[in-house]
């Protein structure tokens, strides 16, 4: 006797849409490499600076097609002007997969065109910086600022739980703290070291506002003094 489903044929059941489909059978590290990018140029977008939506939205798989399984880090450089201000220009940088040393720093500062337009570099490291590199780091005359990797893998202000983030204006800032006839420092603080004050790359003493509206907790508004 054949049982319902497994021997019989009739009444066979059909499976759906096998899961081997799901299965990324390209590179761990070209991955690693389109999901940071994707969050860089959506961080600088966030951040007012020019991107084309076409480099947002490539799919791993084209991007694959053009910097392959393995990419070269010197081709995932790329460069933004801001849109308020395009002489304000912003350098991204991906190191390599080992420890980041002084003669790399050394080597990022070769490649540098025109540094003195230069507003800020972002370097994107998978290793450890050494003491050294750091203080080289500092030699620099525009901003820099250094993320892990593994920071950027997945865009921390997409999270379903995270509240909204709004950067405010000086001339928005000062308005606050009129209305309420207060100082910054009485503001709740945000750290510069908080993952959203890295995200947008903000300064001590700047504002953001974060709206809470969602299930898990009431909606209301609140401001954060960068500290």
């Amino acid at each position: 006797m054949e049982e319902d489903g497994f021997l019989g044929e009739p009444n066979r059941v059909e499976l759906g849409t096998c899961l081997s489909s799901y299965i990324d059978d390209g590179t761990t590290e070209s991955h690693r490499y389109y999901l940071s990018r994707r969050t860089v140029l959506e961080m600088l977008r966030d951040r007012g600076y020019t991107i084309n939506p076409s480099d947002i939205d490539l799919t791993l798989q084209q991007f694959r097609e053009i910097y392959g399984q393995f990419p070269d880090v010197d081709r995932l450089k790329l460069s933004a002007a801001h849109g308020a201000d395009p002489s304000k220009r912003i350098l991204v940088i991906f190191c390599g997969t080992g420890a980041v040393k002084v003669s790399a720093i050394r080597n990022i500062a070769g490649q540098i065109v025109n540094k003195e337009t230069l507003h800020g570099l972002i370097l994107i490291v998978q290793n450890q910086i050494t003491n050294q590199a750091m203080k080289a780091v500092e030699v620099f005359s525009f901003k820099v600022e250094i993320f892990q990797i593994t920071d950027l893998l997945v865009n921390i202000t997409k999270h379903a739980l995270k509240p909204n983030h709004q950067v405010l204006t000086e001339e928005e800032k000062q308005k606050l703290l009129e209305q309420y006839s207060i100082e910054e420092k009485q503001l709740p603080r945000m750290l510069r070291t908080d993952a959203i004050a890295r995200y947008y790359g903000l300064e001590k003493g700047q504002i953001v506002k974060v709206t809470y509206d969602g299930d898990m907790t009431r909606s209301h508004v609140t401001y954060r003094c960068v500290w």
